[in-house]
Order: structure tokens, then sequence, then C-alpha cells
């Protein structure tokens, strides 16, 4: 049975930042490009008082799982990062697909993934497919 997605949201007046933390690959570009508004000392980890808008978008649209997504509070809808389809397999760590993708799970569940999608390489993640980062702990080397 799989696992019931958690997804925290995180506003200001212009925009709600959604993180889903079973996407998350650790990979710390959120926090070491904007400390201001992702701190992972701080609790919560998120302040969307630590910089503009626009920064903020653009710390997000740098994250390379996906698990950082905004949508705008205007009109509600997700805002939505248009990329080409790319593979990119990371050095002792995940392989990396850019676009959307329509997943369907070993389990038969079918989901739709937008922007970047990290897959497991190593086999030690508690995530599978995906990616959580369990490569660092396992010395993945590939």
């Amino acid at each position: 049975m799989k696992k019931q997605e958690i997804i925290k949201e995180y506003s200001n007046k212009d925009i709600t930042v959604v993180w889903k933390p079973r996407t998350c690959t650790h990979s710390k570009n959120c926090w070491k490009g904007l400390l201001q508004v992702f701190n992972p000392q701080n609790r919560p980890w998120v302040d969307m008082d630590g910089a503009s808008t626009e920064r903020i978008k653009k710390q997000v649209d740098a994250c390379p799982s996906g698990a950082l997504s905004y949508k705008s509070k205007k009109t509600g809808t997700e805002e939505k990062v248009h990329v080409e389809t790319k593979v990119e397999a990371l050095e002792n760590g995940p392989l990396l697909v850019y676009g959307t993708l329509h997943i369907t799970n070993s389990d038969g569940t079918k989901e739709k993934r937008n922007k970047t999608t990290a897959f497991c390489r190593c086999g030690a993640s508690q995530n599978k497919p995906y990616c959580d980062g369990a490569h660092v702990a396992a010395d993945f080397k590939g």
C-alpha cells in the first residue's frame, strides 16, 4: 500500500509555496540559494517574509526534484515551469528527468510529475522509484 503524500504549504500575499517532503532529494539547493527563506534550522523551515516573491519563485524554480512548487494566490493555480525533456545522471546520485512525466507505479497507481523528477539509482531509497537522498548514507558510486 502506498503511503499518503504529505504536502506542506507556506504563503505570503502573492503566492503559496508547496513542499512535498517525499519528493525531496535533499540537494540543499533551496537553503544554499536562499537561506533567508529556506532554513532547515527553523520551524517552520520556510519563512515567506524572508525575500521578495520574485526571488522566492526563482529559488523554487531551481529545485532539482520538483519537491518545491508555487501557486498564485490570485488565480489559485500552480505556475508551471515548462522545460524541454532531458535526462541527466548525477555523479553518485539520482537520475534526473526534466519535463512532464506520466508515471505508472508498480502498484498500478498513476501520477503526473512536472519540472524535474529524481529517480533512485542506488537502490537504497525508501521512496522507490524516487530518490530520497539515501545514496549519500549508502556511499553510492555511479
